[in-house]
């Protein structure tokens, strides 16, 4: 099973690497979900993040591996 890639490209500030952090709002943005939701889904640990100082950010490739969990949950339902 391959992980769904999710573009975080147009994340990246001119020519430079894609992030590899999100804001909470990017990440609902690569879900087309809104920002409610999307703190929802970190709340209940369904989509991973963490705490920088006082910020929350999600890994890059966090919304990938929360998409790959649905679809494998959804296949073995």
């Amino acid at each position: 099973m391959s992980i769904t890639t999710v573009d975080t490209g147009r994340f990246a500030k001119g020519d430079g690497p894609p992030p590899v952090l999100l804001t909470v709002e990017e990440a609902a943005t690569c879900l087309r979900i809104g920002r409610t939701t999307c703190f929802a889904l970190i709340r209940t640990g369904e989509l991973e993040s963490l705490m920088i100082g006082g910020l929350r950010r999600v890994p890059a490739d966090a919304p990938a591996a929360y998409l790959a969990r649905r679809r494998a949950e959804r296949r073995a339902a």
